[in-house]
């Protein structure tokens, strides 16, 4: 590699003109498919997995979640500084994904093992686990991220470039869920089977196994495709700054910027709310179906496959309603019907099988929304940044979003461990029959599939309805930036 990489010219890439191929641009979206697929199958399955194979307290399981997620929060802006300054003949990014790469797999399977059935061993364990998978998450994740204003300038092949991005993160989330019917369904936990003591959970080690391999090989695919792209935005970048000054700006300039923007609160808080929601909703559903709808395990797969699919195919359905109507008027559609479906979980009754997955349906249509609408807020809020301080500084806002999403995934997962605690939920013992939850964990249960995750969206409702920046006020936005470039161009 390392004569091929001296020898490479990077001229023919115009960063500003040239298209993306269609294998560069499936590279490129390959990328995102390792970290969806891990991503979704932890939500789903770790705190279930937490206490209904390796037999931890839901308040110990929820404790392992907030502490690994706090740290991958902490550690973002320290790889994002590393990996700015990083000086090699791949550029700042590649070298990131390659070396992080197997270890990110690694840990990842890491997380499915039972190797004690001491739960003060078993903490320990799955806390150090949890924060070295989180480091390697964020260094291939961030520098992955990083690549997409590099690789290419053109505004339109940026949008294409984030079509792929989340084809094959939706994609991979629905792809995770399947491989997880499957595996379930071929590799039987030997507990059930055979009566005996093994606490491993047979079908979540291969299912560790078998996605960690995907996602390993996913994150390489994308380093080959996009390898010469990437080489040549680092040198135009360095030729680039060498002549001019580069001025850094401190962590509080840009937290100044960052809570100075109005309408970048409301995205916060409405995206905030959105990912709130699905997080509590993602973490719950296994207990909903397993233990107050007395379905098997392998079902709530199923729900969940119902869920992602529906949002998948509403992408383009939102999109276009957006273009026609509204970024608002989306987002209202939107949740209005993922509100009706989240507020008719708590109703359901055992045996209710079909209102099940029709209310599934309903929820994955406004799911769609909160992965849509907030991020497409995001070019409007930076477009008004330029139009007050004269600069384009996506990154800074980006940044925060990304953030706000681990910090509340962190207090999401924390909170639903400490009120499955309260409410006296009976975790799994080795070598015990499945313990009969009492009412009161039924009812805890019941709740934060309902009325927690209604709550959180009726207040990203609202805080959309005050959002400030419609389409007309973005018209003028853009009218006043383009009078300021013909002006100071004359």
């Amino acid at each position: 590699m390392s004569n091929s990489t001296n020898s490479f010219d990077p001229s023919p890439y115009d960063l500003t003109q040239t298209k993306l191929t269609f294998g560069e641009k499936l590279a490129y979206g390959a990328g995102d498919l390792g970290t969806a697929i891990t991503t979704n199958l932890l939500s789903f399955f770790l705190l279930f997995f937490f206490t209904n194979v390796a037999g931890l307290s839901p308040a110990l399981a929820g404790l392992v979640l907030l502490i690994g997620k706090v740290f991958d929060a902490i550690n973002d802006p320290i790889v994002g500084v590393l990996s700015d300054r990083t000086k090699s003949k791949l550029g700042r990014r590649l070298p990131w994904m390659i070396y992080a790469a197997i270890p990110f797999g690694l840990s990842f399977f890491a997380q499915w093992l039972v190797p004690s059935t001491d739960k003060v061993v078993l903490f320990w364990y799955y806390v150090i686990i949890g924060i070295v998978f989180n480091t390697f998450f964020t260094a291939v994740n961030l520098p992955y991220t990083a690549l997409t204003p590099e690789i290419t300038q053109d505004y339109n092949e940026r949008t294409s470039l984030n079509s792929f991005r989340f084809t094959f993160s939706i994609g991979g989330s629905i792809v995770s869920l399947f491989l997880a019917q499957l595996i379930f369904a071929f590799f039987k936990d030997p507990t059930r089977q055979t009566g005996s003591c093994d606490t491993g959970g047979t079908q979540y080690i291969v299912l560790g196994a078998v996605c960690a391999l995907i996602s390993t090989i996913s994150i390489y695919w994308c380093v080959l495709g996009i390898k010469h792209r990437a080489i040549a935005s680092d040198r135009q970048r360095i030729q680039g700054e060498s002549l001019k000054n580069h001025e850094e700006m401190s962590f509080i300039e840009q937290l100044k910027i960052v809570f100075n923007n109005r309408p970048f609160l409301y995205v916060i808080g409405i995206y905030f709310c959105s990912w709130l929601a699905l997080q509590i909703t993602a973490s719950i559903i296994p207990y909903f179906v397993v233990n107050w709808m007395k379905l098997k395990e392998s079902d709530f797969i199923l729900v969940t496959i119902a869920v992602q699919g529906t949002a998948l195919l509403m992408l383009t359905v939102w999109s276009a309603i957006s273009r026609r109507f509204g970024k608002k008027a989306a987002y209202f559609m939107g949740s209005g019907i993922w509100i009706i479906a989240q507020a008719g979980l708590f109703f359901l009754q055992e045996g209710q099988v079909v209102w099940l997955y029709v209310l599934a349906i309903m929820a994955g249509c406004g799911v769609s929304t909160a992965y849509l609408i907030p991020w497409s807020m995001i070019p409007d809020v930076t477009d008004l940044d330029e139009l007050e301080t004269g600069q384009r500084r996506e990154g800074i806002f980006y940044a925060f979003m990304v953030l706000l999403q681990k910090f509340g995934l962190a207090v999401g997962l924390f909170l639903l461990g400490q009120g499955l605690a309260w409410a006296k939920f009976q975790e799994n013992v080795p070598c015990q029959p499945t313990p009969v939850q009492p009412e009161s964990a039924l009812f805890a249960i019941r709740l934060a599939i309902g009325p927690l995750p209604t709550i959180a969206l009726v207040i990203g409702l609202a805080l959309a309805y005050f959002y400030p920046i419609t389409r007309e006020v973005h018209t003028e936005i853009l009218m006043r930036l383009h009078e300021r470039k013909n002006a100071a161009s004359e």
